[in-house]
């Protein structure tokens, strides 16, 4: 999988390859044997039939009348190296003069694997990239201008898909130099790097409107408007060319042509005057097509069945030493995901030197970073090597220490989702303060992130609240209801169950009536509810099981208990989990419009306490809040600290946050309580009376 990050050359091509030994050679013929190193193990051609392998000699060499013909191909992927037998015939004088040149050592061409699965077939693969540009701003496919779409004819012919070139009038003749120049041109090509094609056109002159007729014994070249290629190989269609007619084997235009008004090199009989070039096309790989997501139509459709995705995921290594990813920009790549696709690595979080030592936090840091299964993909993105959009699938979400990469300017455009099966290696399901910074910077960007749980079954996307710097885990369907809902929550003991349970039933049930005849900002027949709980066991399962038993979204921030007293119960919709180091945190980020309290221990009395603070300083408009439950219950726990504070004069000027708390013992009193407050007449907040007893009975 790492092997096609790692290379600048397509799939389809090998490097350039060397004169390893002249067999034979006559005036009118050299026979040859090419050594081509290095190929990538990616080459398409290494488990190709031959007869789809093509020779293709360099450009400079089929200018100056030479052809070269593979006669011969000796494959060993294991060294990732060919052997070929090639053919070099000269076409004309010139190319007479240059063959006794080429010697042992000169770079004279490469192969090109005619993959007849990568043939582009429909017209429109190509159209849609007319207008596009690159991350350079270079058209990924034009001709005559950086839009040329009418200067291209698209056309399907016998099931592929033909352009139809159109040549300029006119031809590429050579000055009378060019003879002197042979042998140091045939020096510079035992140099791979030597761009020999620029040296060449200093001999070079445009005739305008000279005839395009061939002659025999004579090479014809011929040049095309600007033509910009980014998105595909293109051949020259042979079988098109009229009766007579033949392109030498430098017939291949590479991916990376830009704004090159290309030299077709034409030799043959014909009395037909050549007018223009027909090319077949085939694909990059997937990643390197600069394909956009939103053409992807099969990937997108995948993305949306939950079963696919989880089936994704059940193809990476299950070794608990091991991180997995991998970059996935296609929907058959998707479908047909194997084991060996995945990127893994081996990234154990270490104690870091800190900003004492900044130089080796640096380093230490980098390095962890490399270690990251994600690295390659989101590396390979920065350095143009994957130029498609795509998403991520991770094994765990990606470390908090990515962040630098995955928000730069060229991932951030080509990442449009994160996939990931679990929130952390060490820490199972619950989140770190630094990942859920993330997820709302991920937010903020707009890459979306999804969360593929096992404990519900479902897939999840983090949606972050209007307003507020948090955000949940809801499921894809009940984003916008979780984005727009008024929350209401429930506080209470993990130990109890079952207490006033239907008078909470009724409760919720009342609010949905009242919010149809409702045109208060936080209850009206738009505004969906949703209902938050800490996620545990007794009150909170109640709270979770009345609000999906009802249909308002059932949420909740779930905190690391395992092993201390609660597990989740099995009635949450969307969540957000936190470690048990940030307990306080989680508590702060419940954000509830209005608070239930039903009977609760040390927690409930804390969060009670936090609602308070909410409304003393300001955090919001001061709404109700409902304490459920007998009023010698609420005086025995809330009176004696309120009358302290008042006789310590500590709460001087916030006394009046005691009449936000309301004691209810059934329904139809909090119903009278929200009617109340929704309709503007309930009194609260500063200019109301203060409740002697730090809270009001209902």
């Amino acid at each position: 999988m790492e092997s096609y990050l790692a290379t600048g050359h397509f799939d389809l091509v090998t490097p350039d390859g060397i004169i390893a030994e002249i067999i034979d050679r006559t005036e009118d013929k050299m026979t040859a044997l090419i050594t081509i190193d290095q190929i990538s193990p990616a080459f398409v051609g290494f488990g190709l039939d031959q007869s789809h392998i093509q020779f293709n000699i360099k450009s400079t060499l089929a200018q100056l009348g030479i052809n070269g013909v593979g006669e011969e191909y000796l494959f060993d992927p294991k060294n990732c190296r060919v052997q070929v037998r090639v053919s070099f015939t000269p076409i004309d004088l010139l190319g007479k003069k240059l063959l006794p040149l080429l010697e042992v050592g000169c770079f004279v061409g490469k192969l090109f694997a005619a993959d007849p699965y990568r043939r582009v077939r429909q017209p429109d693969y190509l159209l849609r990239m007319f207008g596009r540009y690159d991350r350079d701003g270079l058209p990924l496919l034009s001709l005559g201008g950086h839009h040329g779409s009418k200067e291209l004819q698209l056309k399907k012919m016998d099931g592929q898909t033909i352009a139809f070139l159109a040549l300029k009038k006119g031809v590429v003749e050579f000055d009378k130099g060019i003879e002197t120049f042979l042998p140091t041109l045939a020096t510079a090509l035992k140099f791979p790097k030597f761009n020999t094609r620029e040296l060449l056109s200093l001999h070079q002159t445009w005739k305008e409107g000279s005839s395009r007729n061939l002659t025999k014994h004579r090479m014809l070249l011929v040049r095309t408007p600007p033509l910009h290629i980014r998105t595909a190989f293109a051949r020259v269609a042979q079988e098109l060319l009229p009766n007579g007619v033949f392109h030498t084997t430098a017939n291949v235009l590479q991916p990376d042509t830009k704004a090159s008004g290309d030299v077709y090199e034409l030799y043959g009989d014909s009395e037909e005057e050549i007018t223009q070039i027909p090319l077949e096309f085939y694909t990059l790989e997937p990643h390197r097509e600069h394909v956009f997501f939103s053409d992807r139509d099969q990937l997108q459709s995948s993305l949306d069945d939950s079963k696919a995705i989880f089936k994704c995921f059940e193809t990476f290594s299950t070794k608990d030493s091991f991180r997995s990813a991998i970059f996935i920009v296609k929907g058959e790549q998707m479908l047909k995901l194997k084991p060996n696709d995945w990127i893994k690595r081996k990234a154990h979080l270490t104690r870091f030197p800190g900003h004492y030592n900044p130089e080796r936090q640096a380093k230490s840091v980098q390095e962890y970073i490399e270690k990251q299964p994600s690295y390659p993909f989101l590396k390979a993105i920065e350095n143009g090597l994957i130029t498609s959009q795509g998403v991520l699938f991770s094994q765990y979400f990606p470390s908090p220490l990515m962040k630098k990469m995955l928000l730069g300017d060229l991932v951030q455009s080509s990442l449009k989702g994160i996939y990931f099966h679990k929130p952390s290696q060490a820490h199972g399901e619950y989140f770190s303060h630094e990942d859920r910074s993330m997820l709302i910077d991920l937010a903020k960007f707009a890459i979306p992130v999804f969360w593929a749980d096992q404990t519900c079954g479902k897939v999840l996307t983090f949606a972050l609240k209007t307003d507020k710097d948090t955000g949940m885990f809801v499921p894809i369907e009940k984003v916008d209801t979780f984005i727009q809902s008024t929350v209401f929550g429930v506080y209470g003991s993990s130990l109890i169950q079952l207490v006033f349970e239907e008078e909470l039933e009724k409760i919720l049930a009342g609010l949905i009536e009242l919010k149809q005849q409702g045109n208060h900002p936080l209850l009206n027949p738009k505004t969906p509810l949703s209902l938050i709980t800490g996620g545990g066991p007794g009150v909170m399962e109640v709270g979770n099981r009345v609000a999906r038993k009802l249909g308002i979204l059932s949420c909740a921030n779930i905190v690391d208990f395992s092993g201390v007293e609660q597990e989740q119960n099995p009635y949450i919709d969307a969540k957000m989990t936190y470690r048990i180091d940030k307990l306080v945190e989680r508590q702060g980020e419940f954000n509830l419009d209005f608070p239930i309290f039903l009977v609760g221990g040390f927690g409930t009395d804390f969060e009670f306490a936090l609602e308070q603070v909410r409304r003393k300083v300001g955090i919001g408009i001061p709404s109700p809040v409902l304490l459920l439950g007998p009023p010698e219950y609420w005086r025995d726990k809330i009176t004696p600290h309120f009358k302290r504070n008042l006789k310590a004069d500590t709460i001087a000027g916030s006394e009046w946050v005691s009449n936000c708390f309301y004691c209810v013992q059934e329904a139809s009193a909090a119903l009278s309580i929200y009617k109340k407050y929704f309709t503007g007449t309930l009194p609260i907040g500063k200019d109301a009376p203060i409740a002697p007893d730090g809270f009001i009975i209902a």
